[in-house]
Parts: C-alpha cells; sequence; structure tokens
C-alpha cells in the first residue's frame, strides 16, 4: 500500500476540517498516487506478465462495474447482503448503544445501502436524547460515481446527516480517522475477504495504527458453509456475476485499448475447501492477443487459460477472533444469523498491540 506524506495529506486535512463544519453533502477527492489510468495499465500488465494470471480485484469496480455488483446483490442466490442487511437492522441499536454518538467512516462504501440502518439508530438515539447530537457519516470510495450516488441517498433519507464523502482508496484517507476520534470505521460485506492471506494481516495492522485506542471497528465477515451455497452464491442464474467478471476486460478496452472479444471469456467460480476461499476466474475461450497501450505492451493468452479476478476468503470464528486480537483489536459483540452463515464482529482498538 502506497500511503500519503504528511505533505500530501494536509490539503486534504484542511478541506476536510472545514467539511465536517458545515451540513449536507460534500465529496471530497482523495489522494492518488498515479493517474488511474496508468495506474490500471501497470497493474494489468504486472499481472498477467506470467501464468499464474490475475487482476487486482479493486479494477473491477469502474461505474459500470459498481452497477453490476448493486445487481448482484439483488440477486437469490447472493445470500450474504441479504443477512448482513438483516443483522444490521436488528442490531444497530445494540451497536449505537455501546459505541456512543460517534461518527461512522466506511471503507469501501459502496451503494451505503446496509448503512441506512445504522444511520437511523444514531439519529433516533440522538432525537431520544434531546441533545441534537450531530450526526457524522463519512463514506470513502474508489468509485466517485458509486459514491456520489450515495451520498445523495443517504442525505435524501436522512437530511439531518452531515454526509462527507472521501472519493480515494480507502487506505489512503486513513490519516483522516485521527480528525474524527473516538469513531466507528465500518468494513462491511465481508470485503475483507478479498484480500489474499498475505495482505490482510498489513491491512488490520495499518487500520489499527490509524486508529486512535478506544475507537471501534465494525466487520463483516462471511462465514464457512457448504461447498453448494457458495458457488450458487457466485453463479447466480441470471448471469449477472458472469457479466461483472467480464466487465473488467470490457474496461481493459475502454482504458487501456486491449481489443479483448469479451463475449469469448467464460465465468468460472469455485469453491476451494483447503484454501476456505471462492475463487472467480475468467476463462478464455479462444487465443486472444491484448493491447495495454499506456504500457506499450501486448501479451498473448492461449484458449483455454485462465485469469483470476477474485476471491472471497470465508472464516471460521474460532481462528478470525485471536487473530483479530493479535492485529490490536478486542472483541466488543459478535452477532450472527441462526444458520451462521455471516457475522457482524463489533471490535474496539486495544490500547496496545
Amino acid at each position: 500500500m502506497n500511503f500519503p506524506s504528511e505533505m500530501q495529506i494536509a490539503p486534504l486535512r484542511r478541506k476536510f476540517r472545514k467539511a465536517a463544519l458545515g451540513s449536507g453533502v460534500t465529496i471530497l477527492r482523495g489522494l492518488s498516487h498515479s493517474d488511474p489510468v496508468l495506474d490500471f495499465a501497470r497493474a494489468a500488465a504486472a499481472g498477467l506478465k506470467a501464468p499464474p494470471y490475475r487482476l487486482e480485484s479493486r479494477f473491477l469496480y469502474d461505474a459500470q462495474g459498481s452497477a453490476l455488483f448493486d445487481l448482484i446483490t439483488q440477486q437469490p442466490e447472493y445470500y450474504l447482503t441479504r443477512t448482513e442487511s438483516a443483522l444490521l437492522a436488528a442490531h444497530s441499536g445494540g451497536i449505537r448503544t455501546r459505541t456512543g454518538p460517534v461518527p461512522l467512516a466506511e471503507l469501501g462504501s459502496g451503494s451505503s445501502v446496509k448503512t441506512h440502518h445504522l444511520l437511523q439508530a444514531w439519529l433516533d438515539s440522538a432525537s431520544a436524547s434531546g441533545r441534537g447530537t450531530p450526526v457524522r457519516y463519512i463514506p470513502i470510495d474508489v468509485s466517485e460515481s458509486a459514491l456520489t450516488s450515495a451520498c445523495q441517498s443517504i442525505f435524501a433519507s436522512h437530511p439531518a446527516v452531515r454526509v462527507i464523502g472521501v472519493n480515494s482508496e480507502y487506505h489512503r484517507a486513513f490519516p483522516l480517522f485521527h480528525e474524527l476520534s473516538p469513531l466507528l470505521v465500518l468494513f462491511l460485506g465481508s470485503s475483507i475477504g478479498n484480500f489474499p492471506e498475505e495482505e490482510t494481516a498489513p491491512f488490520l495492522a495499518t487500520l489499527a495504527d490509524a486508529l486512535s485506542p478506544g475507537d471501534f471497528f465494525l466487520l463483516g465477515v462471511d462465514l464457512v458453509k457448504d461447498r453448494a451455497t457458495l458457488e450458487a452464491a457466485y453463479n447466480d442464474a441470471a448471469g449477472v456475476t458472469a457479466r461483472f467478471t467480464r466487465n473488467i476486460f470490457a474496461r481493459m478496452n475502454r482504458e487501456l485499448g486491449s481489443d479483448i472479444d469479451v463475449s469469448a471469456i467464460e465465468h468460472i467460480a469455485s469453491y476451494n475447501e483447503l484454501a476456505e476461499q471462492v475463487e472467480i476466474y475468467a476463462r478464455f475461450t479462444r487465443r486472444q492477443r491484448l493491447h495495454i497501450a499506456p504500457m506499450r505492451t501486448e501479451i498473448t493468452i492461449e484458449a483455454g487459460e485462465r485469469i483470476r479476478t477474485e476471491i472471497s476468503r470465508k472464516y471460521r470464528l474460532e481462528t478470525l477472533l485471536p487473530y483479530l486480537e493479535r492485529s490490536g483489536f478486542s472483541t466488543v459483540e459478535v452477532y450472527s444469523d441462526e444458520r451462521k452463515w455471516f457475522a457482524l464482529l463489533l471490535l474496539r482498538r486495544n490500547a496496545q498491540r
């Protein structure tokens, strides 16, 4: 992860402080360490240099990809969003009681649909107390279109909420957290499962360093379950997830001049029981030559070869909770559904780690 220097973050910090004094909706453009198209080109060239081929999952979420993901969450096979949303609806009041009237910052906020439950609990508590404590929500997302839509939707539904959107890779907004402390950071949708194992520990350590002791972290995680349920969730009958997978190659055509025949790509999603993760691939049904114009690079992908576009790791609470403890977080509460398919973990940043 590339993090901004204090000199780089200072202008965003000043804008954030000013926005925090206002009302309504403000969207701040965060820091990017490079031109986004060139960043995409470099990452694609590196991932396709030699087998096993892979593309970074963060590039799935352009405007079209974000819209397709919203459709995925509405498919009958995709239990994750429904289950997590039901948990939030049932427990947001209890979470608010545990945390107090702190600001909410959400990593990779997307459409922010599930966050409505938490914001309503915050507003209800402020109204009941009669103190009119302002409710602040800071969604952080790399997709400007998704962020703008989410901010507008939140404000339309909850006009008393002060919304400050940060258009950035979320880890590059971490330096703002000390401006908000005490706070609650949200990382929902089991998005942490998209990190390979070797990237999870550095992410959690960096987040812990960005938080102050006593700050809260609400983490949504998908739990290990039977293969059939997991594979159905990533192979919906309507084919929306397949379109989502192909969209990253359509994006390569749009932004990198790749000249890929997207119709000659198959979506494959299967559960790796040993690694306890769903692995998603794009399989090329015929030989194609990919161009990455910004890098002046051409890559040949043979028929039958696969490119991994995403993983979704599944968790066991008996091993995950001690792992989080070692990363600097103590467990405040665990909320799960009756089937034990999904869990919300309310954590607190330890004084030491």
